[in-house]
């Protein structure tokens, strides 16, 4: 039976003062059988934040929404890429419509960007059991209210730094998880997701350093691949398809 968007907000929301990770909370959940489709943790604060590549994600307390959704996806797992689109999509959606002066884009293949700076970042967790896709937790940090960064991190922003206003996070949590719920159960055609998240793509068009192992170079980014490989021109002319993790983004 399809999941109903409705149903599935009304799912409840644990509210945390303050845990390790939402996403390893909600981690816990599933592997006790206590787990249900758009079940939703928050925090104010992750004493263990995850990131991407098992970066930690910093944050100031009760100043960034912290939340992981438990989702049922209704894509198949060789469609694991379109999933992760149309969650940067809802996010992208959602805080676009907040506030109409701001320049969104996702920054491949899942970070989000305000006004050329990184508002926030997906860590999406698949559970696979066998050949079923039984669950994916997605766990969003998105910074709201803070006024400064550290100066190791000159390319960080928050909602009120690009607009200089002040929001309220279980506001904003309510219309995120709300757009991601709708956008992850709602059948949507994959082509016209890719399409909708290549026209989000941060840089697109435009030439961006790289770096590997080996060294250094630009490359300009043509667009996201249904695998969520990200295709790029070389100087020469060639074309290149990069893999996240094996070739990283330089700012």
């Amino acid at each position: 039976m399809a999941l109903n968007v409705n149903s599935l907000l009304e799912s409840p929301i644990i509210d945390l003062d303050s845990i390790d990770s939402t996403n390893n909370y909600a981690m816990r959940l599933i592997d006790a059988d206590t787990a249900q489709p758009g079940m939703t943790v928050v925090a104010g604060r992750q004493t263990h934040g995850k990131g991407q590549r098992g970066r930690q994600w910093e944050d100031s307390p009760n100043q960034s929404l912290l939340m992981s959704i438990i989702i049922v996806p209704n894509h198949s797992i060789d469609e694991q890429f379109i999933f992760n689109a149309s969650i940067s999509l809802a996010i992208a959606d959602a805080l676009q419509a907040l506030y109409e002066n701001w320049h969104i884009r996702i920054k491949w293949p899942n970070d989000i960007i305000i006004n050329d700076k990184k508002a926030g970042g997906l860590l999406i967790e698949n559970i696979i059991r066998g050949n079923e896709w039984s669950y994916s937790i997605v766990g969003l940090g998105l910074n709201i209210l803070q006024t400064e960064f550290p100066t190791e991190l000159p390319n960080a922003t928050s909602l009120k730094i690009a607009s200089g206003k002040d929001f309220n996070i279980k506001e904003i949590r309510d219309a995120i998880r709300r757009n991601i719920i709708a956008y992850t159960t709602e059948n949507k055609d994959s082509n016209s997701i890719l399409e909708q998240y290549n026209e989000y793509l941060f840089k697109r068009g435009n030439e961006q350093l790289f770096y590997d192992a080996t060294g250094e170079w630009n490359a300009v980014i043509e667009c996201a691949k249904k695998d969520g490989t990200l295709k790029v021109r070389q100087s020469d002319g060639t074309i290149s398809h990069y893999t996240h993790g094996v070739v990283t983004w330089k700012w």
